[in-house]
């Protein structure tokens, strides 16, 4: 009788050695924390200008619905990076609506509104993520981690500029 081959791969993996990127392993998981917080709140963001790109009506529906294309489609661009920053620091990244759920502070908004009351929506909602984001910088700065303060950077323009924008369409 012939005896099956064993998968000897598995014998000779070897353990990786714990991540040594000079960010300690506490300083990651806040890290990671934080950033799965502003993940969750982009996310949520994605969705609700998505969602007002396929409702918008009324005199403003061209303008608004290009607008919030643009907006969904920056914002779709930036989960990925938020999530592959968390990966990179070794934590595993949220991807359920209940993991969303539980992080995000920006909240969903119920019905449709009308194209107006969608601009302010999506001004408090970019805002929330931008503190968000901000409120994540002091454990980033203490912890010397560059690459984070980086996308920290990068998304704070994006927000608060898209605030600024949506602002402006109010007259505000």
């Amino acid at each position: 009788m012939v005896k099956p081959r064993q998968n000897t791969s598995a014998q000779a993996r070897v353990a990786l050695p714990a991540i040594d990127i000079g960010i300690s392993a506490r300083d990651r998981e806040k890290i990671a924390k934080g950033l799965s917080a502003l993940l969750a709140d982009s996310y949520a963001l994605y969705l609700m200008t998505h969602n007002f790109h396929w409702n918008v009506t009324g005199p403003h529906f061209n303008s608004l619905h290009q607008m919030f294309m643009a907006q969904y489609t920056e914002q779709w661009n930036a989960l990925d990076l938020i999530a592959e920053r968390i990966r990179s620091l070794g934590h595993p990244a949220p991807g359920t609506a209940r993991a969303f759920g539980a992080l995000a502070t920006v909240q969903e908004v119920d019905g449709v509104p009308e194209a107006m009351e969608m601009v302010r929506h999506l001004v408090r909602a970019q805002e929330a993520v931008a503190r968000t984001a901000r409120q994540l910088f002091p454990a980033v700065e203490a912890a010397k981690d560059q690459p984070t303060a980086d996308l920290l950077t990068q998304r704070l323009e994006v927000h608060e500029k898209t605030a600024w924008m949506l602002r402006s369409v109010l007259g505000e």
